[in-house]
């Protein structure tokens, strides 16, 4: 039995996935082990701190963190 290359393995894995509904996107998202995106986190975060709107902002993220869908409406 010859071996597979890579690509059409690839191929056949997206002709499943695509048969089976599904549809491939690709992302580009920062990378976070970069030392640059740790820099502007920082510097963010110093931006943020003591704003009155980001406090209410953080308020409003526990709450809905804490959501409990089970309860009755």
């Amino acid at each position: 039995m010859k071996a597979m290359k890579v690509s059409e393995r690839m191929r056949g894995y997206r002709a499943r996935r695509q048969a089976a509904g599904l549809r491939l996107i690709q992302l580009w998202v920062p990378d976070t082990r970069s030392p640059r995106f740790a820099a502007e986190c920082r510097r963010q975060c110093r931006l943020l701190k003591g704003d009155p709107a980001e406090a209410d902002a953080l308020e409003f993220i526990a709450r809905a963190g804490a959501w409990d869908d089970s309860a009755p409406r």
